[in-house]
């Protein structure tokens, strides 16, 4: 197992910090700094992320595009080609209703984690198992201003307890099929993702960079 640098710290390790140095000196590029110094703005604009889709059958990803530090996560949902049927899982960082109303379009679903300061009406509300965990099966109707106007459909609200991390989560699916439980699980699997992620920091080394 390689416990060596991250990906990122790699990369900057190529930068020749002397020379920057030298020319945040000539040209006043500290003067008068409160907050973040010329190179602790070059590290936040240098970073790169790495969005990838994960197919949970095989943990083969199926989609990777690297953007830089700044680039908003949601905005890759923009990228994906939906396959009808199949289930997306998603952390809350991918919340945009207007973007998540397209699953419904394309006959696809999604799972993804609430926020905390969520507005909606609840229609309905199914009987569960709390010996599983279950907390709560509701189908609602968002009631936020913008959010109702762009998704006006109904959504499935879970709440889970994992008595593993004693932990409770919330989970918004457009899917009213599945058991509750299995929606659960699905989010579980997501873990796998920051798995994937792990490896590649602990096994991939850079050696130099082609421009």
């Amino acid at each position: 197992m390689n416990v060596g640098k991250s990906v990122f710290a790699q990369l900057m390790s190529l930068v020749p910090w002397y020379e920057f140095g030298k020319c945040v000196d000539k040209y006043g590029g500290d003067y008068k700094v409160q907050k973040f110094t010329t190179r602790q703005q070059f590290l936040v604009k240098g970073a790169v992320k790495a969005h990838i889709l994960l197919d949970f059958r095989g943990s083969i990803p199926t989609f990777i595009e690297i953007t830089d530090g700044l680039f908003n996560d949601v905005n890759i949902l923009d990228q994906l080609i939906l396959e009808p049927g199949a289930f997306y899982v998603m952390d809350r960082a991918y919340i945009d209703f207007e973007r998540l109303y397209r699953f419904n379009k394309c006959a696809a679903f999604f799972v993804t984690r609430g926020k905390s300061n969520l507005r909606f009406r609840r229609i309905s509300a199914a009987v569960v198992d709390k010996t599983t965990g279950l907390r709560c099966d509701q189908t609602i109707r968002l009631t936020g201003f913008y959010s109702e106007q762009n998704y006006p459909d109904t959504l499935r609200r879970i709440r889970f307890y994992d008595e593993e991390q004693k932990r409770t989560f919330v989970f918004l699916t457009n899917n009213f099929e599945v058991p509750a439980l299995t929606i659960a699980q699905l989010f579980k699997e997501r873990w796998k993702i920051e798995l994937f992620f792990k490896w590649i920091k602990q096994h991939l080394k850079i050696k130099a960079i082609l421009w």
